[in-house]
């Protein structure tokens, strides 16, 4: 995330990814599904209010952790 700060400081810089550590540190996450917005916010907004963030993220931490 350090590395799309300098990209465009003070800009707005867009990341698509499936891994949460790609984009943790964001300032702004979108979550979508098939192409709906379900949920925008910052991680710790996400893992507290979204449903589908929080299960994505706890499937992938867990996968990541073997």
């Amino acid at each position: 995330m350090e590395r799309a700060r300098f990209i465009a400081p003070g800009g707005v810089t867009v990341i698509v990814s499936h891994r949460f550590s790609t984009v943790a540190g964001a300032d702004l996450i979108l979550v979508l599904e098939k192409g709906r917005l379900l949920n925008i916010g910052s991680h710790d907004e996400l893992l507290a209010t979204s449903t589908k963030y929080s299960e994505l993220f706890s499937v992938q931490q867990t996968a990541y952790t073997w």
